[in-house]
């Protein structure tokens, strides 16, 4: 699947609910599916800066295609790194980097998030893309 058709996919899945409540508790149940992340993984380099719960984000370049593993100890922040984690893994540098990550704003994150976790997911989102131009040149 492209970029935008996962995207297009959890739009769908955010329109079945018809409050934020029923859409928090989504965003904990994906948050509660994320692979776990191997405790090798979580060191202070792996550390998203810029958000307030402890965030921990792996990458690596397999096929040509960069592959994110993350994890947080903030159920909500857990759900919201899964479902960055579900749009990028799997791409190429280039398709990450021209990527527009419109789903944050169609399913009303921006708008609904706590200022220090709508602050968060935006460092999730550029550490990604610091990670797809690492990964553009090797």
């Amino acid at each position: 699947m492209t970029i935008n058709e996962i995207q297009d996919e959890i739009i769908e899945e955010f329109e079945l609910f018809d409050d934020w409540e029923g859409k928090y508790e989504y965003i904990i149940d994906l948050g509660k599916k994320l692979p776990k992340l191997s405790d090798e993984f979580k060191t202070e380099d792996n550390i998203i800066k810029g958000c307030q719960s402890v965030v921990w984000l792996h990458a690596y370049k397999q096929d040509g295609k960069i592959h994110f593993e993350a994890d947080s100890e903030a159920i909500i922040v857990k759900g919201l790194v899964s479902m960055l984690v579900k749009v990028m893994t799997n791409h190429t540098p280039e398709e990450i980097l021209k990527s527009d990550l419109y789903f944050i704003d169609k399913v009303g994150l921006a708008s609904h998030l706590a200022q220090t976790r709508s602050n968060g997911l935006a460092s999730m989102v550029k550490q990604m893309r610091a990670y797809a131009v690492a990964y553009s040149s090797i």
